[in-house]
C-alpha cells in the first residue's frame, strides 16, 4: 500500500538553475520523487499538505568532503581525541557516526561523501556499513557516498600511524587500510576498496596541515602511482578524490584525470587556470581557515596553519573568478558536524554570490558524483529532498545556518 502524496506549500522557493528566488511555492511529493513544483492544472485529492509559510525551499544540500565517523560527540568542540584511531574500536566509531550522520540530516544536508578513514578497522569499511544501515531505515541520516579507506604511502598524509605518532610495530596496516606503496600496490588497494562497497576513491596526494611528518605542500605519489589509481577507479566506473594541498600534487593530479582536488589551498595561478581548463572539480574546505580551533592542536601544526591558512583565503577567489567548478565541502569534523553550512557563509565570504553558494551545494555537488539528473534541484522527477530556511536566501545566506524543515526521499525528518 502507497503512501498519499504530500503537498509542500511556503511563501518562496530556490530556483537554482536560474539563480533566484521566486514567490510561491506548491511542491507536489509522491513516494521518494518530486512530481510537480506549482502545477497548473489540479493538485491531488488525496495528498496531506505541509504548509511551512514564510521559509524559502530549497533542494537538499550536499557536503563533498566530510567524516562522519570521527568528530562529534565525546571530544572537546566535536573535534577528535588525539588518540582516537587507537582508542575507539569500530563499533564504538560506527555508533559514534550514526549520531553525526542525524546532526548533518537535521542541519539540511541530505546526501554526503565520507572521504576515507584514516584508522585501524581490521580492513572493515565503516562508512560503507553506515551507508547500508542509513539506506535501510535503520537510522537518519544522508545519502553517504562512501570512500572506505583513503589510498596513502607509508608516513603519507593519513597515515594513522602518524596522526597517532605511533612506534613502529605498534599498528600494523595493510592495502586493505589504504596504506600502499608503487604501482603494485595502489592498484591492489583501489581494488580492496571497491570490492568492499566504496563508491569513490580517495587518495592523499599531498602532505597535509594535520599530520606530523609531512609538509603541506609536498607531493606523496608519484605521476605513475596518480595515474594507477585513477585509471583502476575510473575502469570501475568510479571518480577519485584527492587530498591535494600543495601545487605540484594538485598539477600531477590533474595530469593523471583526478577527478577532483580537496582543498587546494597552495595552488598557483596557472594551477587555477589548469583546474578551469580541465573541468576538474575544486572542493576548498575554506571554512576551516576561519573555524578551526587551531589554538588546540600541537604547536609544530599550529604553525603549518599559520602560513597555509591565509594563502588558502586568498586562493579561492582567483578560484572563483576562474570560473572553476566549486562543490561545497566542509571537512567535518574541522568544523563541527551539524554546522555544515558554515561552509555556504564562507564561500560568500571569499566572492561567491549566495545563490552561487547554494549552486555548489546542489547542483555542482550533484555533477561531482554524477547524480545531477535526480538531485540538486526541486523539480519534476528528482527525488524529495527538500529544506526550509527563513527569509530569503538570495539575501542572507546565514540563513541556511537556521534550518526549520528537512524531508529526505519523500520523508520528513525536521519540521517546525
Amino acid at each position: 500500500m502507497t503512501n498519499p502524496p504530500t503537498i509542500v506549500t511556503a511563501q518562496r522557493w530556490a530556483d537554482v538553475d536560474a539563480g533566484v528566488v521566486r514567490r510561491d511555492a506548491v511542491v507536489v511529493v509522491e513516494s521518494d520523487r518530486i512530481t510537480a513544483v506549482n502545477p497548473s492544472g489540479p493538485l491531488p485529492d488525496t495528498a496531506t499538505t505541509i504548509d511551512l509559510g514564510d521559509v524559502t525551499l530549497l533542494p537538499g544540500l550536499m557536503d563533498m568532503e566530510l567524516n562522519l565517523l570521527i568528530g562529534g560527540p565525546g571530544g572537546p568542540d566535536g573535534l577528535p581525541s588525539p588518540m582516537h584511531g587507537v582508542q575507539d574500536d569500530p563499533a564504538y566509531r560506527t555508533l559514534r557516526g550514526g549520531i553525526n550522520a542525524r546532526s548533518t540530516l537535521e542541519a539540511g544536508f541530505t546526501t554526503v561523501r565520507n572521504l576515507g578513514l584514516m584508522v585501524k578497522t581490521g580492513g572493515y569499511l565503516l562508512d560503507v556499513a553506515l551507508q547500508r544501515a542509513i539506506d535501510q531505515g535503520w537510522y537518519p541520516g544522508p545519502r553517504i557516498v562512501p570512500a572506505g579507506h583513503a589510498v596513502t604511502p607509508y608516513g603519507g598524509h593519513l597515515d594513522p600511524t602518524v596522526f597517532q605518532r605511533m612506534a613502529p610495530g605498534v599498528m600494523p596496516l595493510s592495502v586493505g587500510e589504504g596504506i600502499a606503496n608503487g604501482v603494485p600496490d595502489v592498484q591492489a588497494c583501489v581494488r580492496y576498496q571497491i570490492r568492499h562497497g566504496a563508491k569513490v576513491i580517495k587518495v592523499s596526494a599531498s602532505g597535509g596541515v594535520m599530520s606530523h611528518s609531512t609538509s603541506p605542500g609536498s607531493q606523496q605519489y608519484s605521476d605513475a602511482e596518480f595515474e594507477a589509481i585513477a585509471d583502476e577507479a575510473h575502469r570501475a566506473g568510479l571518480r577519485v578524490a584527492a587530498h591535494a594541498v600543495g601545487d605540484s600534487a594538485i598539477r600531477a593530479c590533474i595530469r593523471a584525470g583526478i577527478d577532483c582536488i580537496e582543498h587546494g589551498f597552495l595552488a598557483s595561478d596557472d594551477t587555477i587556470q589548469m583546474m578551469a581548463d580541465h573541468g576538474t572539480f575544486l572542493v576548498s574546505t575554506t571554512s576551516l581557515t576561519d573555524e578551526m580551533a587551531v589554538d588546540r592542536i600541537a604547536p609544530e601544526l599550529r604553525r603549518k596553519a599559520e602560513e597555509v591558512f591565509p594563502r588558502a583565503k586568498s586562493m579561492l577567489p582567483k578560484a572563483i573568478a576562474a570560473g572553476v567548478r566549486i562543490a561545497c565541502g566542509s571537512d567535518a569534523p574541522a568544523i563541527p558536524h551539524g554546522q555544515n553550512a558554515k561552509e555556504l557563509c564562507a564561500l560568500v565570504k571569499r566572492g561567491m554570490t549566495p545563490m552561487q553558494a547554494i549552486r555548489a551545494a546542489t547542483v555542482t555537488s550533484a555533477e561531482l558524483i554524477e547524480a545531477d539528473h535526480e538531485l540538486g534541484r526541486l523539480a519534476p522527477g528528482y527525488f524529495a529532498d527538500i529544506i526550509a530556511v527563513p527569509g530569503d536566501v538570495s539575501a542572507d545566506i546565514g540563513s541556511t545556518l537556521d534550518v526549520r524543515f528537512v524531508m529526505k526521499d519523500g520523508k520528513v525528518h525536521r519540521r517546525p
